[in-house]
C-alpha cells in the first residue's frame, strides 16, 4: 500500500530535556564538537546512521529519553551546551568590537541582506549542489563567528539537487528524493499574529505565485528559504521551487524572480513579524538573484517617490555584486522575449518601466538579457573570488567600461574561505593553531585520519556495486579496497568539462603502472556529480567508472556515487594529496584544496583559482600549463604527462622517503601548509575582507545618498543627467608635454598641458588626468601612470610630474566624471580621451 500523504511528527521531548531542541535546531552544533557529542550520545546508533539531531530526537525510544530526563550526569551536560549557545548567540564578537572601535570610520551595516540561489550549510538540510552553495554555507557560519549581521535569503527546493548512482555500466543515474520542511531544522516564519507569512509575486495573466517562509537558524544568521509549495498556487506555480538547477529557462526565470523580488519581499516582512533590522547593505551572491535590485528600486519609486535614476543611485550606493564565473557560458542569459513576458506589463513591478529593465540586462546579443550585466549595472561594488579571477573578470567584462584599461575596471577580488571548524579534523585544528605535535604524533595522526577515509571507502564501494545490481556474494573484494598505508590522492568535484575529470587518463598504462607500483603505489579516490542535462559530463564519469571497474585496478581506484558535504569530509581529513587540474583559468576559485589543506593534504593543482595566489614552491606542487598551446587535445596531453611527472617521480618518492618510519621531508611540507595556508584559506578571513573592503564603504555610500531625504541620490541622479546631455560634446582641444633640454632621463621633471572643452559642465564635475605610460607595438600605453591636472582658468589645464619609465615612453591627456558619491573613477563608464 502507499500512503496517500506524507508528513513528518516531531518527537515531544519531556521537559527537563527541551533545550535539545533548541540545540538541535540551530545548525551551529554542525561545527561545534561539544553540541555534537552531546546530541550523539542521546543515541549513538542512531547518530551514527543518520548524523542528523531532528532525526534521532525523532527517532528515540520515548523510553531513552524519559532515562535520559532524569540522567543528572547528562542533564548537567545538556545545561552546559545551552548556555554556551546562549553566550554564543548574545556576547559581543570581532564585528560588535569593531564598531564600538571605528570611531569615525566609515559606518558599519546594521544588517547585511545575503542573496543566493543555494547554501550548503549541512547535509541534513540539502540545498545545495556543490561549491557555490557550500561557498555560501560557509560565508553565513563565518559571519555568525565573527558576529556580522547577515540574513540570508534563497530558495526551499522540495528535491533539493539530485540525488547520484551508477547503472551497471557505469552511467550517472539521478534520483530526486521528496524532502518534508517540517523533517528539516526549519520553522514557518509568521507575522505577530501567527499567520505564516506569504509572499505575493505577480505572474503575467493576473496571476499571483505565493510563497511561504522558512527560517533555519545558522548559528546567530538567520536562513530565510522561501517554499512554493502554497495550495492557493496554480500547480505550475507551486512547483517553482521543486528542483534546483532543473527544468527549462521558463522555470528557471521564475525562480530567480522569486528568490530576487521575493526574496527582498521576505526579508521585510521577517524583519518587520520580528523587529530585525533591515538591511542597510545587500549582497548578491552570482547573478542568479540580482532581480533583487529592482525591487528595491520599485520600493522607492513607488513608496518613497523617487523617479527610476534616484532610486538606481541609492540601490547601487548599497549593493555589492559577487561574480564566480570565470566565462560568459557559465551566466545566466534569458531570451528579452521571456523577460518582456514577466515584466511587460509593469504588474510584477509597478512604477518601474520594462525598458529601464531591459537596458540594465543588455549585452553585446541585442535579443538576450544578461543577468551578471544586470548585476554589475545595479552594484556599486563588485568583485571576483580569487586574485586570478578579478584580473579574468575584469577583461571578461570590460566592454561596460569602454574607454577604460583592463586594469581599471571596477570588479575587485575576495579570495574564498572554507569554514575551518566545519572542514578540519580537530586534532588537525589544533595543530593549525599552534599545538605543539612531534613529528611521530603527526604522522599518526595522518595515519588515523586515512585509515577513515579507507573503512568509508570500503563501505561506499560496496553500497555502489550493490546498487548496480551485484551480488553480495561476489562483493568480497571490497573489504580489501585501498590500504591505510598508501598514498592517497583524492579528485572529488562538480563536472563540467573545463575541470577536467579525466585528465589522469590521458595515459591509461602509466597511471596504471602508478597505481599498481611495487614500492611506490598510489591509490585514487574520485567523486562528482554532472548536470542532469550534461551528458558529455556524464560520459567523462564513465570513463572513470568503466576503468575502475577493471578488477586488475578496482583495489587502487574507486569512483564513489553521490558526492556530499558528508562523503567531502572523509576525503578531505583522509586524502594525502588533492588534485586538481581545471583548464587554466577557468576555475574562479576552487575550496577544495583549501578544506585538504587544513587537515594536512598536499595540494598538486594546476595554478588557477586561490592556488595560483597562495603557492609558494613549499606547499605542494603546481602542475605547469601549456599556456599558449591552442590545440586543446595536445594541451591535455602535455599536462597529463606533466601531472605523472609530478606524482611519480616527485609526490610518491617524498611519501614514501622515510626515516625511522616517518617520511620526514613529507612532514615538513605539511607543516609548511599547515602554517602558510591555515590563516590565509579561513572563511573568517574572507568574512572580514567582506565587510571591511565591501559592506562597510557600501554601508557609508548608503547612508551618503539616503539621508536628508535621499538628497545624496537625487544630486547624483542629477548630475548623471547633466553628463548626459554633455558628455558627447566634452573634448580635449590639444595639449602638450615639455620635456626640458636635451634627452630626457628617467625621473626627469616635466610638465603636460592642455584646453579642454567641457561642454557647460564645471571644472569640479570632472577630473582631468595626464596619463604616461611605456609605448607598445600598436603606440597603446602600458604600465600607464595618471596623475590630476589643476584647473589654471578657462579652458586650461596644467600638471607637474617626472617621467616613471625609461625607454619609449608617450603620454595622453583624458577626462573622467567627478562626484563624491562615486566608489571609482571608471564606474560611470565615461571618459574623453585626447586625439
Amino acid at each position: 500500500m502507499r500512503a496517500l500523504r506524507r508528513f513528518t511528527v516531531r518527537a515531544s521531548l519531556p521537559e527537563p530535556l527541551s533545550a535539545l531542541g533548541t540545540l538541535a535546531t540551530n545548525l551551529r552544533w554542525t561545527w561545534h564538537q561539544p553540541t555534537q557529542d552531546l546530541l550523539a550520545s542521546v543515541d549513538p546508533v542512531l547518530w551514527a546512521e543518520s548524523g542528523d539531531p531532528l532525526r534521532v530526537l525523532s527517532t528515540a525510544s520515548p523510553d531513552r529519553l524519559e532515562s535520559l530526563s532524569r540522567d543528572e550526569e547528562f542533564l548537567g551536560r545538556l545545561r552546559a551546551a545551552a548556555g554556551d549557545l546562549d553566550r554564543y548567540l548574545t556576547d559581543d564578537r570581532w564585528f560588535q568590537r569593531r564598531r564600538a572601535e571605528q570611531g569615525d570610520g566609515a559606518p558599519l551595516p546594521s544588517a547585511i541582506g545575503y542573496f543566493s540561489m543555494e547554501f550548503g550549510v549541512t547535509e541534513a538540510l540539502p540545498n545545495y549542489s556543490g561549491g557555490l552553495g557550500v561557498l555560501a554555507g560557509d560565508h553565513l557560519k563565518a559571519a555568525s563567528d565573527l558576529g556580522v549581521p547577515l540574513i540570508a535569503v534563497g530558495l526551499l527546493y522540495h528535491s533539493g539537487y539530485f540525488r547520484q548512482s551508477l547503472s551497471l555500466d557505469g552511467w550517472q543515474v539521478e534520483h530526486y528524493p521528496v524532502l518534508d520542511p517540517r523533517a528539516l531544522p526549519l520553522e514557518l516564519v509568521t507575522e505577530r499574529s501567527g499567520a505564516p507569512v506569504l509572499v505575493h509575486v505577480t505572474m503575467p495573466g493576473g496571476r499571483v505565485l505565493r510563497a511561504k517562509v522558512w527560517k533555519a537558524q545558522v548559528g546567530r544568521v538567520p536562513l530565510l528559504l522561501l517554499d512554493s509549495d502554497v495550495e492557493d498556487n496554480d500547480e505550475d506555480l507551486r512547483g517553482v521551487t521543486d528542483r534546483l538547477y532543473g527544468g527549462d529557462q521558463d522555470h528557471r526565470i521564475r525562480q530567480e524572480i522569486l528568490a530576487g523580488i521575493g526574496g527582498v519581499r521576505a526579508v521585510r516582512a521577517f524583519c518587520e513579524a520580528t523587529g530585525h533590522a533591515g538591511p542597510e547593505v545587500f549582497h548578491t551572491n552570482e547573478g542568479h538573484a540580482g532581480f533583487l535590485g529592482l525591487e528595491r528600486i520599485r520600493e522607492l519609486v513607488t513608496g518613497d517617490g523617487l523617479d527610476f535614476d534616484q532610486a538606481l543611485a541609492a540601490v547601487r550606493a548599497g549593493t555589492v555584486f559577487t561574480t564566480h564565473t570565470p566565462v560568459p557560458a557559465g551566466i545566466d542569459r534569458f531570451p528579452v522575449d521571456l523577460v518582456q513576458h514577466y515584466f511587460g506589463d509593469e504588474e510584477l513591478l509597478p512604477g518601474v518601466s520594462t525598458q529601464r529593465v531591459l537596458a540594465l540586462g543588455a549585452e553585446e546579443n541585442p535579443g538576450l538579457f544578461n543577468m551578471a550585466h544586470m548585476g554589475l549595472r545595479l552594484a556599486q561594488r563588485a568583485n571576483g573570488v580569487s586574485k586570478l579571477h578579478g584580473t579574468v573578470s575584469r577583461d571578461m567584462f570590460r566592454g561596460l567600461w569602454p574607454g577604460f584599461d583592463t586594469a581599471e575596471v571596477p570588479i575587485g577580488s575576495v579570495t574564498n574561505g572554507v569554514h575551518g571548524p566545519t572542514w578540519a579534523d580537530a586534532r588537525m585544528s589544533a595543530v593549525v593553531e599552534g599545538a605543539e605535535i612531534s613529528d611521530e604524533e603527526l604522522w599518526e595522526l595522518r595515519g588515523h585520519l586515512r585509515g577513515k577515509l579507507v573503512d568509508e571507502v570500503r563501505r561506499r564501494t560496496r553500497a555502489s556495486w550493490l546498487q548496480r545490481g551485484a551480488s553480495a556474494l561476489e562483493l568480497g573484494w571490497t573489504d580489501d579496497v585501498f590500504d591505510p598505508d598508501v598514498l592517497t590522492v583524492g579528485f572529488a568535484r562538480r563536472v563540467p568539462t573545463y575541470k577536467r575529470l579525466t585528465l589522469m587518463l590521458r595515459d591509461p598504462e602509466r597511471l596504471r603502472s602508478m597505481l599498481l607500483h611495487p614500492e611506490r603505489p598510489v591509490q585514487l579516490v574520485v567523486a562528482g556529480k554532472s548536470h542532469p542535462a550534461d551528458d558529455g559530463g556524464k560520459a567523462l564519469i564513465q570513463q572513470i567508472v568503466r576503468f575502475a571497474d577493471d578488477a586488475g585496478v578496482r583495489h587502487r581506484i574507486v569512483f564513489l556515487p553521490d558526492y556530499d558535504m558528508s562523503m567531502a569530509r572523509f576525503l578531505y581529513w583522509g586524502c594525502d594529496v588533492w588534485l586538481n587540474n581545471p583548464m587554466r583559468p577557468l576555475e574562479a576559485c576552487g575550496t577544495s584544496g583549501m578544506k585538504s589543506a587544513l587537515n594536512g593534504g598536499l595540494n598538486l593543482s594546476i595554478r588557477d583559482g586561490w592556488w595560483d595566489e597562495l603557492y609558494d614552491g613549499s606547499n605542494g606542487w603546481a602542475i605547469p600549463t601549456a599556456d599558449g598551446v591552442g590545440d586543446p587535445t595536445r594541451r591535455d596531453d602535455l599536462e597529463a604527462t606533466a601531472l605523472y611527472e609530478l606524482l611519480g617521480n616527485q609526490v610518491a618518492p617524498l611519501f614514501y622517503d622515510r626515516t625511522d618510519g616517518a617520511p620526514r621531508g613529507w612532514l615538513a611540507m605539511v607543516r609548511h601548509t599547515l602554517a602558510s595556508l591555515g590563516p590565509s584559506v579561513q572563511a573568517s578571513r574572507m568574512v572580514r575582507e567582506y565587510v571591511e573592503e565591501l559592506y562597510a564603504p557600501a554601508a557609508g555610500s548608503a547612508e551618503a545618498v539616503v539621508g536628508d531625504g535621499y538628497r545624496g541620490a537625487k544630486e547624483l541622479s542629477a548630475y548623471r543627467q547633466r553628463l548626459r546631455s554633455s558628455w558627447a560634446r566634452v573634448r580635449v582641444l590639444d595639449s602638450e608635454i615639455r620635456l626640458g633640454e636635451g634627452t630626457p632621463v628617467l625621473g626627469a621633471p616635466v610638465s603636460v598641458r592642455a584646453r579642454v572643452d567641457l561642454a557647460g559642465l564645471e571644472p569640479g564635475e570632472v577630473d582631468v588626468q595626464a596619463v604616461l605610460g611605456r609605448v607598445g607595438d600598436g603606440d597603446e600605453l602600458v604600465d600607464a601612470v595618471t596623475t590630476p591636472m589643476r584647473h589654471v582658468g578657462g579652458e586650461d589645464y596644467e600638471v607637474d610630474l617626472t617621467l616613471p619609465h625609461a625607454g619609449g615612453v608617450g603620454y595622453t591627456v583624458r577626462v573622467l566624471p567627478k562626484h563624491e558619491l562615486l566608489a571609482s573613477r571608471a564606474e560611470l563608464g565615461r571618459v574623453v580621451l585626447a586625439g
